[in-house]
């Protein structure tokens, strides 16, 4: 009989009856409850195990008022960092058994991320992240206040605590330097699109490292990430040998290997080229594209363990180190000696 029942309807009432409780009783053991008895926590576990029973999610939630689900905002874009950054919080989410239930919004529309806000908090999920591509967008989550915990995945000069980032200034920093010790004289910037909060970050971080090493420079052309756009700014730009060229992302630094290449500028002999993001493109171009490495997997992990301590312990209120990047030394701009 107890086998037959496993393996259609048992529920909660069944292993209630099996064990000799309430089913109240058998809730509070699910779900860790204090003041159960050793001897009755075991008949129902013992009843549970018999049973193979399993409480369904809607069960669960009704207790804990928790659903296990993680609203994902989106920015509804095919780039290399945004949807490496979705991919890897689904992973993590997923080894912490939680659910990821995603929605994609427009990339500068404020209302239009709030709708996706409310249309996740009606599905009753625990905690909400986003991936935030616009400087307003940030903006705006940094200042929302709802009932469930709030995390984005954004850059800012400022530490915050509902924010998770790669250190794009550092990273930045990083790539002027290596060109700069190279022997490029003059470093200059294709950057990203003027309201990405990582090519703020990066064109910040371009600027005052400049800055420091008294190098020489021009004023940076924004692309719009993509290959075309960094082919089209170095076609156009007025580029002599000698100068070093920090790309604010691999595909529009694709974009510029090929323009020099058409314009008979040698790399790197003649120009150095440096990228951001490390795609698995980089080392397969020619010459294979020496770039600043995101760790978007640790990111991801990073972004599930502070969704975790928000929920699991809402008072707590913690900032998270920027996790750091890595240059990827390849031929387009080699360490001179």
């Amino acid at each position: 009989m107890g086998d037959e029942k496993a393996s259609r309807t048992a529920n909660i009432f069944d292993v209630a009856r099996l064990a000799g409780v309430s089913h109240q009783t058998v809730s509070r053991v699910l779900n860790n409850m204090p003041n159960v008895r050793p001897a009755t926590r075991a008949r129902v576990e013992q009843a549970i195990a018999q049973l193979r029973y399993s409480p369904s999610p809607a069960a669960r939630a009704l207790v804990t008022r928790r659903t296990r689900t993680i609203g994902l905002v989106t920015p509804g874009t095919v780039d290399y960092g945004p949807s490496s950054i979705a991919m890897n919080f689904n992973f993590a989410a997923r080894a912490a058994r939680y659910n990821v239930d995603a929605i994609s919004s427009p990339q500068n529309d404020v209302a239009a991320v709030r709708s996706a806000i409310d249309g996740l908090l009606k599905q009753r999920v625990d905690a909400i992240v986003l991936i935030v591509i616009d400087t307003e967008v940030l903006a705006a989550v940094q200042a929302l206040e709802i009932d469930v915990p709030i995390v984005a995945a954004a850059t800012s000069s400022r530490p915050h605590p509902r924010l998770v980032a790669i250190d794009q200034y550092r990273g930045a920093r990083a790539a002027v330097r290596h060109l700069l010790e190279s022997g490029y004289s003059t470093v200059r910037h294709i950057a990203g699109p003027a309201r990405n909060p990582d090519a703020v970050e990066r064109l910040r971080g371009w600027r005052e490292e400049v800055a420091s090493a008294r190098a020489q420079s021009t004023p940076p052309v924004h692309g719009d990430w993509s290959a075309a756009s960094g082919y089209r700014i170095a076609s156009e730009a007025d580029i002599a040998p000698g100068e070093g060229i920090f790309v604010a992302n691999d595909h529009m630094a694709i974009g510029v290997l090929s323009a020099l290449r058409e314009r008979g500028l040698r790399v790197p002999e003649d120009v150095g080229v440096v990228g951001f993001d490390d795609v698995p493109e980089a080392p397969f171009v020619y010459p294979s594209l020496t770039t600043v490495r995101q760790d978007f997997a640790a990111l991801g992990e990073i972004l599930m363990q502070k969704v975790l301590l928000m929920v699991e312990e809402p008072d707590t209120v913690s900032e998270s180190t920027p996790l750091p990047t890595r240059l990827v030394v390849r031929d387009s701009a080699p360490l001179r000696p």
